[in-house]
């Protein structure tokens, strides 16, 4: 992306996708699109031509919507990490599995807290779940977040990345029933 735009990477992306797509409402794609050539939402520089980025995403975002909609297994964008460790040591694949998943993790809050209805929902049911998330990245940006704090305490660490990994599609479809999404646009 030409400077000075600071693009989502494809994990954070895919997440933040997720992010969106998890909200009680739908939210147009005029809206979130722009975030994802610039985090901070920016309009590209004049000469240059997003078009070919968005039909990619768009062609993401459906798959997604797709599963999200059928309550279906989705296999999020991580990427195992390049860090050397000794496979059986088990916080060796912990701190592995969570550098992985922590990307995006961070783009699916990112898209929690720009588009913050979900997050405003007054509903016990969005703890576990947001605990699932937020343990990742922790809960600094959040205002009222103690239920929350007190949830992650009680989370064992992941295992390993597919542990890991099983988490943050559990989080998302969690977080799916309780914003009652069904079919979005």
């Amino acid at each position: 992306m030409p400077a000075p735009l600071e693009p989502l990477d494809v994990v954070a992306l895919d997440g933040f996708l997720c992010g969106v797509l998890v909200q009680p409402e739908p939210i147009a794609r005029a809206r979130w699109l722009p975030f994802v050539a610039d985090v901070e939402g920016r309009s590209p520089p004049d000469g240059f031509d997003p078009r070919p980025l968005h039909a990619l995403v768009r062609r993401r975002e459906a798959e997604l919507r797709s599963a999200i909609e059928r309550r279906e297994w989705f296999d999020p964008w991580v990427f195992e990490s390049d860090s050397p460790g000794d496979a059986t040591d088990l916080d060796a694949a912990n701190r592995a599995a969570v550098a992985a998943v922590l990307p995006w993790a961070a783009g699916f809050t990112a898209a929690l807290e720009t588009f913050p209805a979900l997050l405003a929902a007054d509903d016990d049911a969005l703890t576990a779940p947001l605990a699932l998330l937020y343990r990742h990245v922790g809960t600094d940006t959040l205002d009222d977040a103690e239920a929350l704090n007190e949830e992650i305490e009680t989370l064992e660490p992941p295992a390993d990345l597919g542990q890991a990994v099983e988490e943050m599609v559990r989080a998302t479809l969690l977080l799916a029933d309780v914003a009652g999404v069904r079919h979005l646009r």
